[in-house]
């Protein structure tokens, strides 16, 4: 899915190839480029020091599909899911199986699910576990311009926001 960090180097990579191919308007992207990376990088920062709080053993990340590994990576979340990508599908019984004892045996607090699936299966693990539904995440798309996240930095803020709230409050919870 997303990283903040990549994202630094797409901005990085496109403000090149605008100054390259219309060099008259170069301070306008650099401009833009500059403030677009400080805006990631406060997203970055503030969710840096949010999952700083919550105890190395309960840094799971745990979704419907495998959608965040970026994020995972970069900020030393173990990643569980009940499929590897969207594939179209609802989850199985196994699936959930399979999540539901993940979860029994690492305590994992929180659980989330991605917007554009079912939740149901992630809040079934979540009531038999015991680990709270800590909310759906935006992975795929963007929602109406009345939405939660009408752009993608509105899609990076929320998303930090649901994640670092949700295992804030399930570590407090424990």
């Amino acid at each position: 899915m997303y990283s903040q960090k990549l994202a630094l180097v797409y901005v990085e990579n496109i403000r090149q190839a605008f100054v390259e191919l219309d060099p008259d308007n170069a301070e306008t992207y650099n401009a833009n480029a500059a403030a677009y990376s400080e805006k990631l990088k406060a997203i970055d920062e503030e969710l840096q020091s949010d999952l700083q709080q919550v105890p190395k053993n309960q840094r799971y990340l745990v979704s419907c599909e495998g959608a965040f590994s970026y994020l995972a990576r970069d900020y030393n979340l173990k990643e569980i899911y009940m499929w590897p990508i969207n594939a179209e599908q609802q989850f199985t019984p196994k699936q959930v199986k399979t999540v539901i004892d993940k979860v029994k045996t690492n305590q994992v607090p929180t659980i989330f699910c991605e917007s554009t699936v079912s939740d149901e299966g992630q809040k079934q693990v979540a009531k038999t576990t015991g680990a709270r539904f800590g909310g759906n995440l935006y992975v795929d798309s963007l929602s109406t311009e009345e939405g939660p996240v009408p752009t993608f930095l509105d899609l990076l803020e929320y998303d930090a926001r649901v994640i670092s709230n949700g295992l804030l409050a399930g570590s407090k919870a424990q």
